[in-house]
């Protein structure tokens, strides 16, 4: 499993496929959001909370596909199927790379990305915890959504429409945590629900995750 993991950030982090093109995307829709809501810095501290939990959920869809499309279409996963290691931990390893090379560095760089858009210094940090305690959650859905729509051609749109809805009580709770931050109020209860749903989905996803694999690969 340890090495499945590692052998996927290196495949990441050599095509950039994963690890640059989030970034580069979270950057450009930072860089937008000023020239289109003009310069007013208080109307973008205002809406900086939604805008960059927005921005980070909607680069990490980018990759997603390629979480086992890729070992798909090469036939690797066939191989991973018929090896020891279950489909369950197949997965497992295969979200958390994919975390690892978009979720952890998206958290890292959206502090610096909330200066553009007058985001506090304590909104910053909330920003950060909560993706740290968020993203997870969006690596095990999309990689569930990616277990579901494997096999099917151009399914990249259909992924998309089946884990966006997924992924909307995690941008709730995670765009309220910056936002009470942003006023001086606490944010610690928007924080645990968000943990409790990356929790809740690595215990249970796992397991569907595995059975549509072995549905999908007969």
């Amino acid at each position: 499993m340890i090495q499945l993991f590692m052998r996927d950030i290196g495949l990441a982090v050599r095509s950039g496929g994963g690890f640059g093109l989030a970034l580069i995307f979270f950057l450009i829709v930072v860089v937008l959001i000023p020239f289109a809501l003009g310069p007013d810095q208080s109307a973008l501290a205002l809406v900086a909370p939604g805008v960059l939990w927005l921005g980070a959920l909607l680069a990490c869809l980018l990759s997603l596909d390629r979480i086992f499309g890729l070992d798909y279409e090469d036939g690797s996963l066939d191989l991973l199927a018929s090896s020891p290691l279950p489909l369950e931990s197949v997965y497992l390893a295969k979200a958390a790379a994919h975390w690892f090379t978009t979720g952890l560095p998206l958290a890292l760089a959206a502090p610096l990305l909330g200066v553009l858009l007058n985001l506090r210094f304590d909104a910053g940090m909330a920003l950060c915890f909560s993706l740290l305690l968020g993203t997870p959650a969006l690596s095990l859905i999309g990689a569930f959504g990616a277990t579901l729509t494997l096999g099917i051609k151009r399914g990249g749109l259909l992924l998309s429409l089946l884990v966006l809805p997924l992924y909307v009580p995690t941008l709730i709770f995670g765009a309220q945590a910056v936002r009470s931050a942003s006023l001086g109020q606490p944010f610690d209860v928007p924080l645990v629900l968000i943990l409790a749903i990356s929790l809740g989905a690595a215990a249970i996803l796992p397991f569907a995750s595995g059975a549509a694999l072995r549905i999908n690969l007969r």
